[in-house]
């Protein structure tokens, strides 16, 4: 059996690809066989190449709207055929056309705990509800932002003196967990989306995904 041919695309720091690329690149069946970007400046392009992994970038300022840079990206991503799209701080709202060409095979972290706090501050937002927890979600991606099916999710406390930051350490560190581990769920061919739902193991998930206890 071939690979799992994985693409990983983001806009900054890279710490989500940095690391995928530890924990499944050709490991597992998984391959990621190119990292995208859309700033030339993101230095997530710099982790991949640390790592002899092919780059690209596609600036969205060159183009005159949402829809031309889409339509670009899916030529550029669909040269490389790829089997699964990771979606890893890629600061771009995808349009309906991009979403629907590879639904079911794309995947995102969100840092809350769906389907709380969809969109940006999530952290300071936890803190302001008074949450005693907090954390991050892996999702299938679908038309409705940070709404497709929950894959796993991790869980961290939220203290009493925390601030945004303290939160988002806390949270990352998490990221890198369960990241890594659904990338490599789906390499194994045990993770799809079917219905509206996630699949593992044959087994439609919950709306708050897989959960080990």
């Amino acid at each position: 059996m071939s690979n799992c041919r994985i693409i990983v695309l983001f806009s900054g720091n890279g710490s989500n690809l940095q690391a995928i690329i530890d924990k499944c690149h050709l490991q597992g069946g998984a391959e990621i066989v190119a990292a995208v970007s859309n700033r030339e400046d993101a230095f997530g392009l710099e982790r991949a190449k640390t790592a002899a992994i092919t780059t690209e970038v596609l600036d969205h300022k060159g183009f005159d709207s949402r829809e031309a840079y889409d339509q670009a990206l899916m030529a550029l991503l669909d040269n490389y055929q790829p089997d699964l799209l990771v979606l890893a701080g890629f600061m771009r709202i995808l349009t309906p056309e991009f979403v629907s060409h590879y639904q079911g095979r794309m995947l995102n972290i969100h840092p809350s705990l769906l389907p709380k706090y969809q969109g940006l501050n999530t952290h300071q937002r936890a803190i302001d509800a008074g949450d005693k927890e907090h954390g991050a979600s892996v999702h299938f991606v679908t038309e409705e932002l940070d709404g497709g099916p929950v894959a796993l999710q991790a869980r961290v406390p939220v203290f009493e003196d925390d601030t945004a930051e303290d939160l988002a350490a806390r949270v990352h560190e998490q990221e890198h967990q369960i990241y890594p581990l659904v990338v490599s769920w789906f390499a194994a061919q045990r993770l799809s989306m079917s219905d509206g739902a996630a699949i593992l193991d044959e087994n439609r998930l919950p709306p708050d995904g897989y959960a080990n206890d």
